[in-house]
């Protein structure tokens, strides 16, 4: 067995009382990178997608036994990954008694803090752009744009209709590119 395996044969694994933890540390390896960059994207600093990423295994360990497969499990997961984020950026709001703009403002000093940050880049500019667009949008953006997810998934992931999000897409393209051209 490897982490190659398809997931339902990953949860078959998992549901086995013999092999349960063998079978989770396989669902761990199968995503944890997908889901650490998608987290990445959203909280920009290592160590908090490092911690966010944490507690959304421990979510997943508390609630895996009831998943009832009416959705894929990958899409559960990032379900459960992008809330785990929303909820670290609002207790982050909160703790720091700011403002949704002083939490992008923080978050683009991250940015600018990586030693790598070259704002003449154009993948520089794109971060920044990103940063710039409304929570929700940066989510649909980052789903599409880096995880190619599908809009049907994505609709279950951020229960909302693929209308909405193909809208919110549009724009957030929009904005990055007068960003762009702008900047």
């Amino acid at each position: 067995m490897s982490i190659h395996q398809d997931d339902k044969t990953l949860l078959a694994i998992y549901r086995d009382p013999a092999t349960r933890e063998k079978g989770f540390t396989y669902i761990i390896q199968k995503y944890q990178e997908r889901l650490y960059w998608h987290i990445r994207r959203l909280v920009l600093d290592h160590d908090d997608a490092n911690d966010v990423l944490q507690n959304v295994f421990v979510k997943v360990w508390k609630n895996l036994e009831g998943f009832r497969e009416d959705a894929q499990l990958y899409t559960w997961l990032y379900k459960i990954a992008t809330n785990e984020c929303l909820t670290f950026l609002e207790k982050q709001k909160k703790n720091h008694s700011v403002s949704l703009s002083d939490v992008e403002t923080g978050l683009s000093n991250t940015l600018k803090a990586d030693a790598q940050f070259d704002p003449n880049k154009l993948e520089w500019k794109l971060q920044k752009a990103i940063l710039g667009l409304p929570e929700k949008q940066r989510i649909v953006f980052n789903l599409r744009y880096y995880d190619e997810m599908p809009y049907e998934e994505m609709s279950r992931v951020l229960d909302t209709s693929e209308g909405a999000l193909k809208a919110s897409y549009h724009h957030a393209v929009k904005k990055i590119e007068e960003f762009i051209r702008n900047s």
